[in-house]
């Protein structure tokens, strides 16, 4: 990160020490913006041959990309962007810009910020039985030291293709250099969860109100 950028995120970890959470989208009832929105522990795709539409478990979070099009030459910033895509052999790739920076605009939970050059290539692919199931053990070792994400329950009895997205940030204004990571899907257990924010101002963190968007007159 760049200076200014690491500054933002080590004032998070400092109120962070205090015991008090400091906003985020999550918390203050917000669209999460890209890539913030792919913390999702669930998520829906429908393909449809103009389109695809992506359903996000938490607040009823939606991503709507056009397919085998290109970006306009003036993009108008939105919370998650202007987003195309296009497939290369079996893989969805989905090119995002035009991000929108507005009240908690952030990256990740650590508050990375980030700037109207942000630039996200998402990569989509199936991967086999085995291949998933080894795809979450390596990501569980690797929250070891935070304790187990339980996510949704995995489905034990489905033992078809897992999904896995590889996705690559870039940002000039933020980072000296791009960088990547990447998300395993399995299928889960149950029935798709309700996860409502907006309907709830009280601030279940800290015990205030939220952030809740607002309008001064109705909309009609």
């Amino acid at each position: 990160m760049k200076p200014h950028a690491a500054e933002i995120v080590k004032k998070h970890g400092e109120i962070s020490l205090t015991g008090v959470p400091y906003p985020t989208p999550s918390n203050q009832c917000w669209p999460g913006g890209m890539p913030f929105v792919l913390y999702n522990i669930g998520m829906q795709m429908l393909q449809q041959q103009e389109k695809i539409t992506i359903l996000y478990s938490n607040d009823h979070e939606v991503r709507h990309v056009r397919m085998n099009q290109s970006h306009p030459a003036r993009v108008t910033p939105s919370w998650y962007g202007d987003s195309i895509g296009h497939y290369e052999g079996d893989t969805l790739v989905i090119d995002t810009v035009g991000v929108k920076i507005g009240p908690f605009a952030m990256l990740d939970m650590y508050g990375t910020p980030h700037s109207p050059a942000l630039h996200v290539v998402e990569r989509y692919r199936l991967l086999d039985y085995e291949a998933a199931k080894q795809a979450e053990e390596r990501g569980q070792r690797g929250l070891s030291r935070f304790g187990r994400d339980p996510g949704f329950a995995r489905n034990p009895d489905y033992k078809g293709s897992g999904l896995q997205l590889e996705f690559t940030v870039e940002d000039e204004g933020v980072f000296t250099k791009p960088w990547s990571a990447s998300i395993s899907y399995r299928r889960p257990l149950g029935d798709w969860p309700e996860m409502v924010c907006a309907e709830n101002p009280h601030e279940y963190f800290s015990g205030r109100h939220a952030a809740t968007p607002t309008s001064v007159k109705p909309d009609f």
